[in-house]
């Protein structure tokens, strides 16, 4: 590979560090750099044990805030998603794969865009209004399109965003849920990665390489999420959701 494309790749894994132990939207970031840097079906192959250490990391850092009601809601949609996304990348080429997947998450940001000038949500700090609770259906569909996602192009940061941000979480609370989340998918992705030969030696001795990078990520985020409120929080997981969604739509 050139240096740029090592360039990209670098901070594609930093960048997966930073939406661990930060914003999440910004996972998706991570996605096209490695869609640049690589051809689209190999980069999800190349992503993912990545994801897997960026996970890690972010449990250890935020696994006491996780609400795990919130959790259970979501992981039933989420094993036909997987079944469903490693359909689609037998059938799809990589342009239609794609344009899919941004479509789905500009569709969902819109719908929380919505939500969030139709009905204002109150403060974190306001304990009299307890967090809304999305419709089950709502919650299936949204485990069924992460699972999709993320087995397609690991592009279910910005899903699982708009659904945290939907279910009202605190900043920390919201964290350690996604952390638990998506600890659990991204190993039950690794079979299915691994019969579709998205994993090799060669993409494995290259995450090793990029690992230093994403430490570095990780630490910038622990260190960005203690100085943003709730308010700038959920701004910039929206934004950068919707900004990936659209990239991935190009």
């Amino acid at each position: 590979m050139t240096p740029f494309e090592w360039a990209l790749l670098a901070l594609g894994a930093a960048t997966v560090g930073f939406a661990k132990t930060a914003v999440g939207g910004a996972g998706a970031l991570a996605v096209v750099a490695f869609a640049a840097a690589l051809p689209v079906k190999e980069s999800t192959g190349a992503l993912l044990p990545l994801l897997c250490v960026g996970d890690v990391i972010a449990v250890r850092v935020y696994h006491r805030h996780a609400d795990w009601a919130v959790l259970l809601r979501m992981l039933p949609g989420v094993l036909p998603g997987l079944v469903l996304g490693a359909w689609f990348l037998g059938v799809a080429d990589d342009t239609v794969m794609r344009r899919s997947i941004g479509a789905i998450l500009l569709t969902m940001s819109a719908v929380q865009i919505w939500q969030r000038r139709a009905r204002p949500r109150p403060a974190e700090a306001d304990q009299a209004h307890p967090p809304p609770v999305p419709h089950k259906a709502t919650t299936v569909g949204i485990g069924v399109a992460a699972g999709f996602a993320t087995m397609t192009a690991n592009a279910a940061g910005p899903v699982t965003t708009l659904y945290l941000l939907m279910a009202g979480l605190p900043k920390l609370q919201f964290l350690g849920t996604a952390a638990w989340f998506y600890l659990v998918v991204n190993a039950t992705k690794i079979p299915f990665s691994a019969g579709l030969d998205l994993i090799s030696l060669d993409s494995l001795h290259m995450d090793l390489l990029l690992v230093p990078a994403l430490c570095a990520g990780a630490y910038l985020g622990v260190k960005v999420v203690r100085r943003i409120d709730q308010a700038q929080f959920e701004r910039a997981a929206l934004a950068l959701a919707t900004v990936a969604a659209a990239v991935l739509m190009v």
